[in-house]
């Protein structure tokens, strides 16, 4: 009735359809896992630029930029080589949509990182602000609630946020550092260790400011420095890492012959992956060398 190889057939289907289906479940947990921590650390980084937006969204962006992305460099590919084979449109489409995925979080982390830059240049003009309120007789709070009266974005926002918490209970010590630990600045930890120093041992908290404010003055000034100087570097970074795809690009409109039989055969694949891997290896270093923590 039956052939000699149904069964094996009939046992061959359903170890593949097992084994698709442990494959499907493992890849929905990774997912669901990775969504998670997705949505903990964007929500962390919206929270750091005072962004009221829900993470979800951000991932919902995400996902909609990179399928958008892939797609439209799918539809650009096909109208630039007309014998190009669909399969490597697919795989240059999925490439590009998963290179894009993390790009609103490294925009979130931008405005994170210039914020903390505009903070740190404020905190001197609001240390001598503090330095000022107490030599005219106010306490620490009133000089606090002085900065936070102001308009200046963000240094009036943060310290706004730090004497809410000290009107809802909290002591000061604990609210700096909780708003130490909220920025993520060194030139405010040096800030929070001379105020609280201060008070535990009695010190001079005016003349302790100063000094303060003078150290964040001339550290501002050494940062600014090294960044003009570093500035070559930077876009030297920029340029070795775009010119081989410029050049690639350039190419195919001046010798599109011999350059797509050279992208279409498995050594031009092979020699793209390994130019692609060199230059972000390039791109990093350079980036390392020209990043000086002051």
């Amino acid at each position: 009735m039956f052939s000699s190889s149904f069964f094996p057939a009939i046992c061959a289907g359903a170890g593949v359809t097992l084994a698709a289906l442990a494959l499907i479940r493992s890849g929905l947990y990774v997912a669901q896992r990775y969504r998670g921590r997705y949505l903990k650390e964007a929500s962390t980084e919206l929270d750091d630029v005072l962004i009221q937006i829900p993470a979800n969204r951000v991932f919902e962006f995400s996902l909609t930029l990179s399928g958008v992305t892939g797609l439209l460099t799918a539809m650009f590919m096909g109208m630039q080589m007309d014998t190009s084979s669909w399969e490597w449109c697919f795989v240059v489409a999925i490439v590009t949509g998963l290179a894009v995925f993390p790009v609103p979080r490294i925009v979130l982390r931008f405005l994170k990182k210039r914020r903390l830059h505009k903070f740190n240049l404020q905190l001197e003009d609001a240390l001598g602000m503090m330095s000022a309120a107490l030599k005219a007789g106010f306490s620490i709070n009133q000089a606090l609630e002085e900065i936070a009266e102001q308009d200046t974005y963000p240094v009036a926002v943060e310290f706004r946020l730090l004497t809410q918490e000290i009107h809802l209970g909290v002591s000061l010590d604990q609210a700096l550092e909780n708003m130490n630990r909220r920025l993520g600045s060194d030139d405010f930890e040096l800030v929070t260790t001379a105020i609280i120093t201060a008070r535990q041992t009695g010190g001079e908290l005016t003349s302790i400011l100063e000094r303060v404010a003078g150290l964040i003055r001339e550290r501002v000034r050494i940062s600014d420095k090294v960044r003009a100087q570093t500035a070559m570097g930077r876009l030297q970074a920029l340029v070795i890492g775009a010119m081989p795809f410029l050049l690639l690009f350039g190419m195919m409109h001046i010798s599109p012959g011999p350059t797509k039989h050279f992208i279409h055969s498995p050594l031009g694949m092979v020699a793209l992956g390994v130019v692609v891997l060199l230059v972000s290896l390039g791109f990093v270093t350079i980036r390392k060398i020209t990043r000086i923590e002051v």
